[in-house]
């Protein structure tokens, strides 16, 4: 019998999501989400939270050259 692998849905520092298997340590820089599964109960809970796949910094930098633009 083959047992199916669990995965966690983990997130950088960027809020960029991705999945990895529970049997494996999570890289430096990536952080368990809290939604744990089958990996494509993983992959249609990232699909369903994550609507901006733009960096963090990136959304920020464009949020904070927003605010420095003189209005017209």
């Amino acid at each position: 019998m083959n047992a199916e692998v669990e995965y966690f849905v983990v997130i950088n520092d960027e809020e960029q999501y991705s999945i990895w298997p529970s049997f494996r340590e999570v890289p430096l820089g990536w952080y368990k989400e809290g939604k744990s599964g089958t990996k494509q109960a993983c992959l249609d809970h990232i699909e369903q939270v994550w609507k901006d796949i733009t960096p963090k910094s990136v959304r920020d930098a464009i949020a904070a050259a927003r605010e420095s633009t003189p209005a017209v």
